[in-house]
């Protein structure tokens, strides 16, 4: 699989730890959206595109994000930790967010991130951060 584009949209706040959004066409034929460009204690890494898990109330089954301590939909109290089946599942019980998309091998993990950071690199050059950004993806 080849990356054929790689799309950068900076951060308007300098001092937070995201840095930029990528966009990232594989093969001209699929895209992949909100792949984040953080800055972290080692230097900068790719986070892949994630959503916030949710977990159902027992009593009205409306899905809540997952640690609320109660219901939003009828105020019922929630467990404190995770379902059986979410952790069976493969989730972790530690985070409260899962990936959408993500690559299966170590080795496409380092090309992606290669590919995006240096994409990031280029556009921090030919754009210095002036506090506003006008790029879309």
């Amino acid at each position: 699989m080849e990356i054929t584009e790689v799309r950068i949209v900076m951060k308007d706040s300098p001092d937070k730890k995201l840095k930029a959004y990528a966009a990232v066409a594989f093969d001209n034929a699929f895209v992949v959206r909100n792949i984040k460009v953080i800055e972290g204690t080692t230097g900068f890494f790719i986070a892949m595109p994630s959503r916030k898990i949710k977990q159902a109330c027992a009593k009205c089954n409306f899905k809540n994000e997952l640690r609320s301590k109660y219901c939003n939909q009828c105020g019922a109290s929630l467990p404190l930790s995770p379902s059986p089946a979410f952790t069976e599942a493969g989730g972790n019980s530690h985070t409260e967010h899962k990936d959408i998309a993500h690559p299966i091998t170590q080795s496409f993990r380092e090309y992606l991130q290669k590919r995006v950071l240096e994409a990031y690199a280029q556009e921090k050059e030919r754009v210095p951060h002036t506090g506003a950004s006008d790029a879309t993806y």
